[in-house]
């Protein structure tokens, strides 16, 4: 019954809108089959030292400087290759995240991932490879996607949490549940029309260790990166004078979204909390009915009809639990986490937004300059005008993803719960139909025996 209360919670209504790399070479194969791999291989035990992540929240959200000044000029000419399409007719990008496998080194023991990529694309140069990567391999990826396109709505990593010297906590299903996530992060940018074409994304997916490690090392130096930090928090601290509307209404959908998606996955975890307490409990229940019935012959049935009663419910709860845990947190998670993406995407659009509000003010009180300060303020309007156009599109791409995969994951779970409630029933039922006949019987002899 707890259950029912998370599932009957108010709907959530839209608006109207990774320090270094180790990873094995890349091993191309040409297989024109592109066949699902099998992942029911065991998981490792060992994780990550500087790579342990549990759940807490992704530094990477605070950095709001990654701002491609190179982006094109003219919105027109990338808009017009921007095609979001809810299906493709073929998927000709299929990526695989599996076979977790232990490090040890002499500083640190951590954990790399198979990433087999099979692909039709002609700009690959073969059509499958196999690389392995570890957990800051793809926080290199995040951070230069968001490098590259602002204002595009990434899918969330699993959040990174630091734990030294606690390795022998993390378990097969801690590892399993981190390589789901990971498979689905990169899933989702290979079906994104853009992000899937990213020159980082392909060199991620095809490089050998050193090709990587090299490739890691082209990016912006210290300095750069320090300047357009400094860039992105004066953004922050100057503000904006006026949000667009329909960006005004996009923040608050994504703040009322994260408390209600944060609520609920709160509460979903209390309940399998407690259902789990309950199931203890439970469990402790069942054999105290059967050493009862060793010290009373006359009750005897029916104290081992309620132990066997309790053991069946003991095992649907536990089925209850795990669809819980397994079905529905994972999803309720992944938003959480999701909107605090969307915030940092709205906030990297309002500081393009400063920057040329910035630009417009200097403008109109430096003439000596006004040259200059014109082109300027003219490529930032279409930097802007891109960006604006982007996030709103991108935007209606996201939440249909979300308003489906939440859909999916309440009517699954509500299904199993009507089930469970079933099946307990059905025991009980059970029980009464075989020992209710027996007690009748007993009190009618009782009764004529007295008189």
């Amino acid at each position: 019954m707890r259950f029912a209360a998370l599932v009957g919670c108010n709907s959530l209504h839209p608006i109207s809108m990774e320090n270094e790399s180790l990873s094995s070479a890349s091993t191309p194969r040409c297989n024109p089959a592109l066949n699902s791999p099998d992942f029911s291989r065991h998981m490792l035990e060992l994780d990550e030292d500087d790579d342990l992540e549990v759940f807490s929240k992704d530094a990477t959200f605070t950095d709001a400087s990654s701002i491609n000044t190179s982006l094109p000029t003219s919105p027109g000419s990338m808009i017009n290759q921007y095609r979001f399409e809810e299906e493709h007719d073929s998927k000709d990008l299929f990526i695989t995240v599996g076979d977790p496998e232990s490090h040890v080194t002499a500083i640190e023991t951590f954990i790399t991932y198979r990433i087999v990529t099979k692909t039709t694309r002609s700009e690959f140069d073969s059509c499958e490879y196999e690389v392995r990567r570890r957990y800051q391999d793809f926080l290199w990826l995040k951070g230069k996607l968001e490098e590259a396109h602002p204002t595009l709505i990434i899918h969330p990593l699993p959040e990174k949490f630091i734990m030294k010297g606690m390795v022998e906590r993390f378990n097969d299903d801690f590892i399993e549940t981190r390589r789901k996530a990971l498979h689905k992060f990169l899933n989702r940018i290979a079906d994104h029309p853009i992000l899937s074409s990213n020159e980082d994304f392909k060199v991620f997916l095809t490089a050998q260790a050193w090709e990587l490690t090299s490739h890691k090392k082209q990016g912006p130096g210290l300095l750069s990166k320090m300047g357009e930090t400094v860039k992105a928090v004066a953004a922050s601290v100057r503000g904006i004078k006026q949000r667009p509307e329909e960006f005004v209404a996009m923040n608050d959908y994504v703040e009322s979204f994260g408390q209600k998606i944060g609520m609920m996955d709160k509460i979903t975890q209390r309940i399998i909390k407690e259902q789990r307490e309950y199931l203890e409990e439970m469990k402790e229940c069942g054999p105290v009915y059967t050493l009862w019935s060793a010290s009373e012959e006359e009750l005897v049935d029916i104290l081992k009809g309620m132990a066997g009663c309790i053991d069946n419910c003991c095992k649907a709860t536990e089925e209850q639990v795990g669809d819980l845990s397994e079905g529905l947190l994972p999803v309720l998670h992944e938003y959480v986490l999701c909107a605090e993406t969307l915030k940092a995407v709205l906030r990297r659009r309002d500081n393009i937004q400063a920057e040329y509000e910035s630009k417009s003010y200097t403008l109109a009180n430096k003439k000596a300059d006004r040259d200059v300060l014109k082109d300027e303020i003219e490529q930032l309007e279409d930097k802007m005008e891109y960006a604006n156009k982007m996030l709103k599109v991108d935007w209606e791409r996201w939440r249909k993803n979300m308003q489906s995969d939440l859909k999916l994951a309440f009517f699954d779970i509500a299904e199993k719960n009507v089930a469970y409630y079933e099946k307990c029933l059905a025991i009980w039922e059970t029980f009464l139909t075989t020992e209710k006949p027996e007690l009748v019987l007993e009190k009618d002899t009782e009764d004529y025996s007295q008189k």
